[in-house]
């Protein structure tokens, strides 16, 4: 017999929103074995470095030739995340989905699909475009752009449509009042989110 589904606590937000704080608080907190898969990870451990930043590729269309594979990066992401649950394993993603690029490429709807009929939450990562800047200008490595439109731009598409089963403000929470909002949802009302989003690509 196999171990029941785990857990699987999907952090959608912009870079520098909080996500990955949230998750290594989930990590670190929650009981059970909590694996940390984001697309950070995959984007400089695993994506081969010409086709960086992989699923990470901000709004805009700028990278066409990497936008072509950016359906099965995901793909192959979420399928992996899926077969992690399956196992028994719990696991918290930290993941940026947006649709902004030369052409929809549907990633968040198949990412639903992906993780159907697996015990999950998606939650929608919130921070103030001010709060963003400034904590990009603090980022050592420079790889993040200060740019107010460009920041605009990925708050904007990031959270389209907006179907969430739980929303927080980093802005307004610590990364464990935030965690534990998540662990509450967990065992509130059914979870729909994901459900609404795979049926809207049917």
């Amino acid at each position: 017999m196999s171990d029941p589904a785990g857990w699987i606590v999907v952090l959608n937000g912009a870079p520098r929103s909080g996500k990955s704080s949230i998750a290594r608080v989930v990590q670190d907190t929650f009981d059970g074995v909590w694996m940390n898969l984001g697309v950070d990870v995959f984007a400089r451990h695993v994506t081969p470095a010409r086709y960086r930043p992989g699923m990470g590729l901000r709004p805009g269309g700028e990278r066409p030739e990497i936008e072509a594979l950016i359906p099965a990066f995901f793909a192959a992401f979420y399928d992996s995340v899926a077969a992690h649950s399956r196992h028994g394993l719990n696991v918290v993603v930290d993941v940026g989905h947006h649709d902004g690029f030369s052409s929809p490429r549907g990633v968040l709807h198949d990412a639903a699909r992906r993780l159907s009929g697996l015990p999950a939450v998606l939650v929608g990562v919130r921070c103030p475009d001010e709060v963003i800047a400034e904590r990009r200008s603090r980022d050592e490595t420079g790889s993040y752009s200060l740019a107010p439109d460009r920041i605009r731009r990925w708050q904007e598409e990031v959270h389209r449509p907006g179907v969430y089963d739980l929303e927080v403000d980093t802005s307004v929470m610590s990364p464990e009042q935030c965690a534990e909002a998540v662990r509450v949802r967990m065992s509130g009302p059914p979870l729909t989110a994901l459900a609404v989003l795979a049926s809207a690509m049917e």
